[in-house]
């Protein structure tokens, strides 16, 4: 068995200063920055780090969800920021929302890019 001091996730970016400003100031996340990228606190604990790429491609699939309580809030605050929400066609409402409670096909969930192109979710846990 795999014995860790420490377990964290990591993903890359094109432009540090902006994944930083975008990481801090528009999802409240603590965004240390040392030689080597970004340290981003998570709520309740947990650590992910990311790094500057020269040849940095977007993740094509989501690199972060969070959780939240009311994602229609959310969606309105980030919006709000500046954020454009990512709309997938007979999946998402007008509001880049896939209701998935209502179908009974998972949580109510929205997703976005940073600056990156990186994709981001908020996202409505079952309760």
């Amino acid at each position: 068995m795999l014995k860790a001091n420490a377990v964290f996730s990591s993903f890359s970016v094109d432009d540090l200063d902006k994944a930083k400003k975008f990481y801090s100031e528009t999802l409240g996340l603590k965004a240390e920055q040392d030689e080597m990228g970004l340290n981003l606190s998570l709520p309740h604990g947990g650590m992910v780090f990311v790094y500057p790429k020269e040849d940095h491609q977007p993740a094509t699939f989501t690199v972060l969800n969070f959780d939240v309580d009311d994602v229609d809030d959310a969606v309105e605050e980030l919006k709000s920021q500046g954020v454009k929400f990512e709309f997938y066609g007979g999946i998402t409402d007008k509001n880049g929302i896939a209701r998935g409670f209502q179908n009974n096909s998972g949580p109510d969930i929205a997703w976005f890019k940073d600056p990156a192109g990186n994709v981001i979710s908020v996202l409505n846990s079952p309760k």
